[in-house]
């Protein structure tokens, strides 16, 4: 396995970074996850656009364009001969003294990994996960917000930990207004009365790349959708509840709190759309082969790594 680190490809056992990257010792920085189907990168510009708005909201300025990232990505991508996998972007504030000034770090690290993941077993894309609701909340978006990907993610660790010690493949957040938020790595909808339903952005959750494609997927299957918000009531009664998420792609939730979802299988709702799903990454990595991203209108605002 190669990995690129600052412009190098590096042997797995020789890509290392320095103790004191502040990404280490703070969680200061932000990162991306990616799929990779059929040799190509899925959905990647989108991805490299939440990267870049994730580091100008904490103030990293990323030593590369837009365009020289997509490059980097995909050379990855190349140099490992990944057919299907994931790919983990990364952007540290970089190497500093101790102590919790960023303006301390001169040069930000950038990390891109290609591997393999299986974030859920092949089994429960047939018999649905079962999750339940965490004590640990969704970060106030006053305090750190959500829709920055930051490397800071003892938050969803931490609900993920009481998930897995009572037995639940996954866990469900509340906000600070006791309303649903995501889970610790997927976003959430319910289905009800012909209706999909997911919370709002500002109801403290990350504007998942996948959630996008399951909403357009909805809508061009002629289900309306609606961005509301949402109780642990609303998930309860719902006929269908289904996770979108990059590594997760659409997977049905079968069992809430000990609850029954709708039938306790996976419905008929969620199968149109992880099939259409299917045909969807089918369709954008045969319409990628070859293609290079226009990122013109923004590489004005970085200077070239």
């Amino acid at each position: 396995m190669l990995i690129y680190v600052n412009g190098e490809f590096l042997d797995k056992e020789d890509a290392k970074i320095s103790v004191f990257d502040h990404g280490l010792l703070y969680g200061d920085g932000v990162f991306e996850g990616i799929r990779v189907y059929h040799g190509k990168v899925f959905k990647l510009k989108e991805h490299i656009e939440r990267l870049y708005e994730s580091a100008k909201s904490i103030y990293i300025e990323i030593p590369m364009t837009r365009k020289a990232m997509w490059e980097a990505v995909n050379q990855t991508v190349r140099m490992n001969e990944m057919i299907d996998g994931y790919i983990r972007l990364v952007i540290t504030r970089g190497i500093g003294p101790l102590g919790l000034d960023p303006r301390t770090c001169k040069n930000p690290t950038i990390i891109v990994i290609a591997d393999a993941i299986a974030l859920y077993p092949p089994q429960y894309y047939q018999t649905g996960l079962e999750i339940m609701t965490v004590a640990t909340t969704r970060n106030h978006p006053s305090a750190l917000n959500p829709r920055i990907k930051s490397l800071n993610y003892l938050n969803n660790v931490m609900a993920r930990l009481e998930a897995a010690m009572a037995g639940c493949q996954e866990a469900l957040m509340l906000n600070h207004k006791g309303e649903v938020a995501e889970c610790s790595g997927d976003n959430i909808f319910l289905y009800k009365n012909g209706v999909v339903m997911t919370p709002p952005l500002d109801a403290g959750l990350l504007a998942g790349v996948t959630r996008s494609v399951a909403i357009d997927l909805a809508r061009a299957e002629g289900i309306p959708v609606r961005e509301m918000p949402l109780t642990r009531h609303d998930v309860y009664i719902a006929d269908e509840v289904f996770l979108t998420g990059t590594a997760a792609e659409i997977v049905a939730v079968v069992k809430c709190d000990g609850r029954e979802i709708g039938s306790g299988k996976p419905g008929p709702v969620f199968k149109k759309l992880r099939e259409r799903f299917t045909a969807y990454i089918r369709d954008e990595t045969e319409l990628n082969t070859g293609r290079r991203e226009d990122f013109s209108s923004q590489d004005y605002e970085l200077q070239h790594g």
